[in-house]
């Protein structure tokens, strides 16, 4: 009776468009009571957009090309951004060496000079005075060039549709505390937080700060919860193997991050985690049910058997009748829907 309502619930997952990796898993989601996510692409669309350019020393449109060079043979979205701002189509030739510093931007060397392009972080790397203060709400690409400052590049991103309601329905459901881990400045963090309503975020982390307040957050559950992380990219895959349940986002998520996660959301919409919850306690809701019918019967038989009363026929009902009955009570987990 156990097998066949997860197999059940597995397979209800994954007509709503769920991956679910395993029947622990399921029960692991059902008692989720702290849910951290990353930011961007989990949260926000992950599609940016260069809403500024502050240059120093070189105009607006060589700055962004400097940058677009430089993030050339980057993937992030951040990259692919900057990349679709510059208006000229910069020759990728110019390009000698390029390196991603993880957490932190890239460096490469374009037409035989060094240029830095990214977070606060990569500047105080290298010991770079730069401009801290800028008017605008975003993601800031500071670049230099040979350890001169050049300017920076405001990018933002938007929060997902029905992000701010999914949070506010996890609450409903139960979560105790949401909480928001992510790479960006502090104020791009508190500003998304400050509209989602979390309970709690933390920026400017590097891969492996975002384990440690994961760590921290392992600590302080309670006996019978569940720490559940959702993300979506690369930098997020020793998180999602620390957490006690892994989330991946399925449609712009990275490779590694799919492979590290438990359950995967194939179409990125953060409603799906609340589907995925319903579904995973429907689950556990069957399992008893199917444990305590089965065990129930065939102890009543049982008990009849010692004092006589109980014919063959109904032995032979108490034992296959038993078990048909919990694989319909199980298939029901095919046509589940949401009822969180």
């Amino acid at each position: 009776s156990i097998p066949l309502s997860f197999f059940g619930g597995i397979g209800g997952a994954s007509k709503q468009g769920i991956l679910v990796k395993g029947g622990n898993y399921l029960e692991a989601l059902a008692q989720a009571g702290i849910v951290v996510f990353d930011k961007t692409g989990t949260l926000t669309k992950g599609t940016f957009e260069v809403t500024a350019v502050h240059p120093q020393q070189v105009g607006e449109g060589e700055l962004l090309e400097l940058a677009a060079l430089a993030e050339r043979f980057s993937d992030h979205p951040i990259s692919r951004s900057i990349q679709a701002a510059c208006q000229s189509a910069p020759d990728p030739n110019r390009v000698t060496d390029a390196k991603e510093i993880a957490g932190h931007g890239v460096r490469a060397v374009v037409d035989g000079k060094t240029v830095l392009a990214g977070n606060q972080k990569l500047m105080d790397q290298f010991h770079i005075p730069f401009e801290d203060a800028c008017h605008h709400v975003g993601t800031i690409i500071h670049v230099a060039v040979d350890g001169d400052y050049m300017g920076h590049i405001v990018i933002s991103d938007q929060v997902k549709e029905g992000a701010k309601e999914t949070l506010r329905d996890l609450k409903a459901a139960g979560v105790r505390k949401t909480v928001m881990l992510t790479g960006d400045s502090q104020a791009v963090g508190q500003a998304v937080a400050g509209q989602l309503g979390l309970d709690e975020v933390h920026a400017e982390l590097l891969p492996g700060d975002k384990v440690d307040q994961v760590e921290r957050l392992l600590q302080s559950k309670g006996p019978k919860e569940q720490l559940v992380f959702v993300g979506d990219g690369i930098n997020d895959a020793p998180v999602l193997s620390r957490a006690d349940l892994g989330i991946a986002m399925g449609g712009l998520g990275s490779d590694a991050a799919i492979e590290a996660a438990d359950v995967v959301l194939m179409d990125d919409d953060p409603a799906k985690l609340l589907t995925a919850m319903s579904i995973a306690r429907k689950c556990r809701a069957i399992v008893i049910e199917n444990i305590v019918f089965a065990l129930g019967v065939k102890g009543l038989f049982l008990a009849m058997g010692a004092f006589g009363v109980a014919t063959m026929w109904e032995a032979v009902f108490a034992d296959v009748g038993v078990a048909v009955i919990a694989i319909l009570n199980a298939s029901r987990m095919l046509y589940h829907k949401k009822s969180i």
